[in-house]
């Protein structure tokens, strides 16, 4: 017999990649956290839904390519994500066993997210009018986790996010927190970039496994 839900909070920190500051995918620099729920299908798949606070920044002052640290920009936004998918365990998983309460695992999901964008011109304080959109990712992801005592269990988890979207970071400022004005061609075709953005979250979870079935079921 197994538990058959989960529900769960992480917290770590989240990066970004794009046009923007360096291009490091496992490079955190803002705090973030996540709210999760998992039905445990069977001991190895669990279908999942989670909520995600994601705030990401880039700045070109830590890039490591030439052009953009010549131009300084930086940006920040805050990203707000439910996402639903399925967890693969590498091995079976059930915390009321004594020999199966851990396992690596693979997570694979659909997202839906909300960012600030650029809406118009700037307004008369130096600061943009803003508009929230709302855009698609597909997350995906690897982790580990293991029971800690009773039905407390933890994971660590990596996920990465490709998105539909290249204007995470559109409310950009120079180096002096100015909107800038006057882009030559060049840095504007840096800045439109060669793809999609990215965002990453890494952390730690602390999990609760309840309700115990009489045995796994063998579908919804």
């Amino acid at each position: 017999m197994g538990q058959l839900h989960e529900v769960g909070l992480s917290l770590g920190g989240t990066n970004y990649v794009g046009d923007i500051g360096k291009n490091y995918y496992f490079s955190p620099n803002k705090p973030a956290g996540a709210l999760f729920y998992k039905y445990n299908w069977n001991p190895r798949v669990a279908l999942r839904a989670t909520y995600s606070y994601l705030p990401i920044s880039g700045d070109d002052a830590n890039a490591d390519i030439r052009y953009r640290k010549d131009r300084d920009l930086h940006f920040s936004n805050t990203i707000n994500e439910l996402a639903v998918g399925i967890e693969f365990n590498f091995y079976e998983y059930d915390l009321s066993s004594d020999d199966k309460t851990w396992t690596p695992y693979l997570l694979l999901e659909l997202a839906t997210f909300n960012y600030n964008s650029v809406a118009g011109n700037r307004t008369s304080t130096n600061e943009y009018k803003n508009t929230n959109k709302t855009s698609y990712a597909i997350p995906f992801g690897i982790g580990y986790k293991s029971k800690l005592f009773g039905t407390l269990a933890f994971a660590l988890e990596a996920k990465f996010r490709y998105t539909f979207t290249d204007n995470l970071d559109d409310r950009l400022y120079d180096s002096s927190n100015e909107i800038p004005t006057g882009l030559s061609e060049t840095t504007k075709r840096n800045l439109k970039g060669d793809g999609n953005d990215w965002y990453m979250f890494t952390g730690v979870s602390i999990i609760y496994t309840f309700g115990r079935p009489a045995c796994y079921t063998n579908g919804l």
